[in-house]
Formats: structure tokens, sequence, C-alpha cells
């Protein structure tokens, strides 16, 4: 407790979190004499491009969102809110409700309630559900049953029975064979949560829970894992999916030099990955300072048992360890120059660009959930990891509906135009379909433009009671026989 009685929010410090994959806590390097370290590059692994079947015709993009967010999570999210709400509240939540939060991502008002104020009033979202009952749906939606949260030891068990079924549908997407594995912040401010809330700095939302991701170069997440202090990799194993990749990009966070070699030998995957200088495998490489001496782009490299060890000096001296990429072929980067003011070319081992093109996915990933954000402001901490979930379903499908675009030439529609039509579908599941208006007397009996228009489906005569055909009258949008045994289209205008 603090001095004025509030009580001090504890937050499992980065750091600290980190070093639990390895207890060294020096950044000196230790020798190991087993190893033997060599001046000597290593051979580059040649990765093979991933295939995939290409689809008859596109789908549309409510079809390609329920591959992630399937009928069962959004019936899961229906049974659990009505069994924890004093009342039955209806199937409202599987679609109107759903349909709302993607509509307010793009369509973003400073209160919840501006949506359905006089002054402000956005019909879109208004003529939905009453506000009311908007307000009653967020406050009582839950993913989970409280009797059985109670006996679990598990720090996510609000969510975690839907974050698991999402993460099961996330596997089932055809995969590439280059993959990253870096963290994303998913954004929290409140005190709720205890110490799973967690601060990375330079991050787009420095304080929040923080999720392991898996994704492909283009953004795609096929993986994901809540980060929960020492116990967040109890019982976690690999399933068949999750070893369906080749080569495997990976922060500081993980690598070390018992982790490439185990990815190896078990996994048969390779790995190019920054590392800290202590978990290098005591590979002796020149120090920063000596590094810098030679200049922007300079580098040192060992290697040993097939994997390589490099130092490279940019803006600044960075360690990298693979097994996957080396030193040749050197390819060339532009960068700033203050000395002459201008860009100037600077040597850059083969391993670098092979690590940044692969490590791009999680942050366009994040980008794009970032684009069009949910509202997830709650006293709640879980629903801000329910709305990520939402976005990242969003976001997914949506990349998937572009890769197949390009294997069938067509140009993709934006994610906001995307998004958009995934939330109309949703406003319209289960809804009623309006029935065609028999027209007033004056359009009917005005003896104008009541053209004939031919239509592929058939449909009920409007005047005989056992009629079928497939004309209708162009301005009274109703179906008339119209043939040389039944002229009802001419005498359905006619004034008796």
């Amino acid at each position: 407790m603090s001095k004025t009685g509030k009580p001090i929010l504890k937050t499992v410090p980065l750091d600290e979190a980190e070093d639990t994959l390895d207890p060294s806590s020096s950044l000196v390097p230790k020798k190991d004499t087993r190893r033997i370290w060599k001046d000597e590059d290593i051979e580059e692994f040649q990765v093979p491009d991933a295939s995939f079947e290409t689809p008859d015709a596109l789908q549309s993009p409510f079809q390609y969102f329920k591959m992630l967010f399937t009928d069962e999570m959004i019936d899961h999210i229906a049974y659990h809110t009505n069994l924890y709400s004093a009342q039955e509240l209806g199937d409202t939540i599987k679609t109107n409700f759903l349909a709302i939060l993607l509509f307010m991502g793009v369509f973003n008002f400073p209160s919840l309630e501006d949506y359905w104020q006089h002054e402000s009033r956005f019909s879109v979202i208004a003529d939905i559900i009453p506000k009311k009952r908007f307000q009653l749906l967020r406050w009582f939606i839950h993913f989970s049953d409280n009797q059985q949260c109670n006996e679990s030891q598990d720090r996510f068990k609000k969510i975690r029975p839907l974050f698991d079924m999402l993460c099961e549908q996330c596997l089932q997407i055809p995969s590439t064979n280059k993959h990253s594995v870096d963290e994303v912040m998913v954004a929290y401010k409140g005190t709720r949560a205890g110490n799973l809330r967690q601060y990375i700095a330079n991050k787009p939302d420095e304080w929040g829970f923080k999720v392991f991701c898996r994704a492909n170069s283009s953004g795609i997440i096929y993986d994901l894992l809540l980060y929960q202090g020492p116990s967040t990799f109890f019982n976690v194993t690999l399933s068949e999916e999750d070893q369906g990749f080749l080569l495997c990009s990976v922060t500081t966070i993980f690598t070390s030099f018992k982790l490439v070699q185990h990815l190896d030998t078990s996994l048969g995957v390779k790995c190019i990955g920054t590392v800290r200088p202590n978990r290098t495998g005591g590979a002796t490489l020149m120090t920063d300072k000596e590094l810098m001496k030679r200049g922007r782009g300079a580098f040192d490299y060992r290697s040993a048992e097939g994997v390589i060890a490099v130092k490279w000096f940019d803006n600044k001296c960075v360690n990298l360890l693979s097994n996957a990429s080396g030193i040749m072929p050197l390819s060339t980067v532009k960068r700033w120059s203050k000395e002459s003011k201008a860009k100037v070319m600077i040597p850059c081992p083969s391993l670098i660009p092979a690590y940044n093109e692969l490590m791009g996915g999680i942050d366009l990933s994040d980008m794009l959930v970032h684009l069009y954000k949910t509202p997830a402001k709650s006293t709640r901490w879980y629903l801000p990891l329910f709305g990520y979930m939402l976005d990242l379903s969003i976001a997914n499908s949506w990349l998937v509906y572009k890769r197949e675009c390009g294997q069938l030439n067509q140009k993709p529609i934006t994610l906001k135009r995307f998004r958009l039509a995934v939330a109309h579908s949703l406003k319209q599941v289960n809804k009623p379909a309006s029935k065609v208006g028999r027209p007033s007397s004056n359009v009917r009996y005005d003896c104008f433009g009541h053209w004939p228009l031919h239509c592929d489906k058939r449909g009920r005569c409007n005047y005989c009671p056992k009629g079928v055909s497939r004309w209708k009258c162009q301005k009274c949008n109703v179906f008339l026989c119209l043939n040389a045994s039944q002229e009802c289209f001419a005498v359905y205008h006619q004034k008796i």
C-alpha cells in the first residue's frame, strides 16, 4: 500500500521475465571449452517456396471472417453471456453486437453513447439495437463459466476458452515455410489485471498484455501465446500444424545458441535471430569499440557446429546467431551519413536482409490491427483481449483474401471495406427478409412505364393464385404471368 492508502500496481520487470529463459546475467559470453569457434562462414539454407491450391473463385468477406471467427465461437460467447446474466439476452449477441463493434472500429466517436445521442446519432449503428440493449450486452458479455474459473489456476481463465478456439482456427490457415516469432502488446492501462500488465518501451502500446505471436512475412498470424510470467510455457506442446515450417526468425528475447541447435536437431527448423552477447555460446567476437573504429558496415563473425555468430555495426552494434544464412554473398544498403550529409552505401552480411524480411510480418499485422481498432475501454481487464481477437480475425481473414486475390489476378478491396462488409453481413444474419409490398393504386394503374422484365429465377404470380412466372413488372416489382394462355400482366394493370 502507498502512503495515500491506494494499492500499488506491481508488474513483472521485462528484463527479469526474459532472463527466465537464461539465468546468466553477465553480458560477457562464457567460453565453452568443448566448442571450437572458427573464422568460417556457413552455407546458406535454401528454403523452397510454399505453393497454395488456387481457389475456383473468391468467397465473400463474411465467409473469410467465419473461417477464423467461427459460429462455434459466437455460440460460445452467447451461451456464457446468457449464463452469466440474470435474464435471457437471446441471440442478439451472436451477430448484432459483433457488427456494432466492427462498425465502431471504423467510425470512431469520442464516447460510445455518442452513436445514439440525438445531436450526433449515427444511424448505421443506432438502428441496429437501442443504446440500453447494447450497454446491457457489453456489461454482461462473458467467455467462460465463473464456477469453473474459480477452480482453474490459469491467470487468463476469463478469456482462455475463446482464445484457444481462435488459435486452433489460425493453425488451419495454409502456411508458408518462413515464419517469425515476436511479441505484441494489447493495450491496457487499468489496474485490475495485476502483474499480467506489462511494460515494453518503443511499442505502439507500451502498457498492456504481452502476446507472443508467430507469423509469416505477409503478416498472417498462425499462432498466439499469452504471457503470464513463469507459468507461460507450462503444458505448452507443439502440434503438427506448429511444425509445418522450415525457417524461423526470432528476437533477442528467445535467441540462444542452445535454442538454435534444438530447433534444428529436434524439429528440423533453421533459425536466424538477434541475440544478447551472453547467449552466443561462447563466441569471442570483437568488442563494440573495436568494431566501431572500423566504421559503419564493419562486421565480425565466428562459427561452430553449423551455427554462425555475427556482430555488425550499423547505427549501433547488433549481434545475431544463425544456422540458415551467413556472411556471403555480401550486399550493400543505403544509410544517411552525417559527415558527408548524403546517403552512402555500406556492406551488409547476407543474414541481415534475411532476418529483416522475416521479422516484418509481426509489425505488419500489428499495424493492420491498429488501423481500425475495436473500442475496448472497460473496467474488466479481459475485454481489450477480446477486442484484439476480433480485430486480428479481421486482419488475418483479409490477408488470406488478399493472397487468394493475387492467385486469381483480381484486385482486392481495402481492409476498411472488408471490415464494413463483414459488419453488414453480421447485421443481416437471421434477419427476416423484407416482403415486397403491393404497389399503390396510383402506380399500378397509371399506364406508364410498366415494362415486362425477364428474371433468371421464377416467382409466384401476384394476380392468379397458382401461377408461376419468370416475368415481373419493372415498375411495380411484382411477378405476373405473361404467356399465350395467361395474360395476368395485362389484366393486372387494367382498372376494372
